[in-house]
């Protein structure tokens, strides 16, 4: 995953709405949920809610799944994944490297 990627996901998952549309979306029983139903959860209104929607959807946290007239949303677990581990790899690349006192074993 390029810094691109993992700024653009950071970007998105970086308001609050977003984040609960997440929790939301990941908590359904069948794995997807329909706009509608978020908005009666958030108490949001539907062109709010529709415009977080889209930030994600852009990201490529959720999926679009036509159902009829309405489209439900489905998380992208492999996405999140995929930004755990490039996060943890970034993280990682942070950390100062060992003293020479800390590298000696005892």
């Amino acid at each position: 995953m390029h810094d691109d990627d993992i700024a653009n996901i950071m970007r998105a998952m970086g308001h609050p709405v977003r984040l609960n549309i997440l929790r939301i979306l990941a908590k359904q029983e069948r794995g997807e949920c329909c706009c509608a139903d978020v908005t009666d959860e958030l108490t949001l209104a539907q062109s709010t809610v529709s415009q977080h929607i889209k930030v994600l959807l852009d990201a490529g946290l959720i999926e679009r799944r036509p159902r009829g007239t309405r489209n439900c949303y489905i998380v992208q677990y492999d996405r999140l994944a995929a930004l755990g581990s490039a996060y943890s790899g970034m993280i990682a690349g942070f950390a100062p490297a060992p003293t020479k006192l800390e590298a000696e074993p005892a």
